[in-house]
């Protein structure tokens, strides 16, 4: 199964960041996870969330910014990864003048019915 990055809808998630779906159980052939890459613009941040069920992983491609992981705040940059556990209150914020760019893999796939945001 292959996608192509250019026929991918961007659309904006409950968290605001920008995602495109690489790989979702709704448009493919999985059904345990999905991948998609999210963007958060230079100086912005996603809103304060966490997922009831769902497992993320965030692995940085481009850019810079701090990770807010429950009670713990720490600088993140390309090359990271930050593994999201289940009911952990988590935001993204780019502290950079670039895109900051994140591949997100979610098990179970990401939903917004699984996502609450908190602030």
């Amino acid at each position: 199964m292959k996608t192509t990055y250019s026929r991918i809808t961007p659309y904006q998630t409950k968290d605001s960041s920008i995602i495109r779906e690489l790989l979702h159980p709704t448009h493919h052939n999985i059904t345990n996870q999905s991948l998609a890459e999210a963007i958060v613009p230079p100086k912005s941040c996603t809103h304060l969330h966490r997922h009831h069920q769902s497992e993320e992983i965030y692995h940085i491609t481009g850019g810079e910014g701090w990770m807010h992981l429950g009670d713990k705040a720490f600088p993140v940059q390309t090359g990271d990864s930050i593994c999201i556990p289940p009911q952990t209150p988590h935001k993204i914020s780019n502290s950079g003048s670039s895109p900051l760019v994140i591949l997100c893999c979610c098990a179970p796939p990401y939903s917004h019915a699984d996502t609450e945001i908190l602030e």
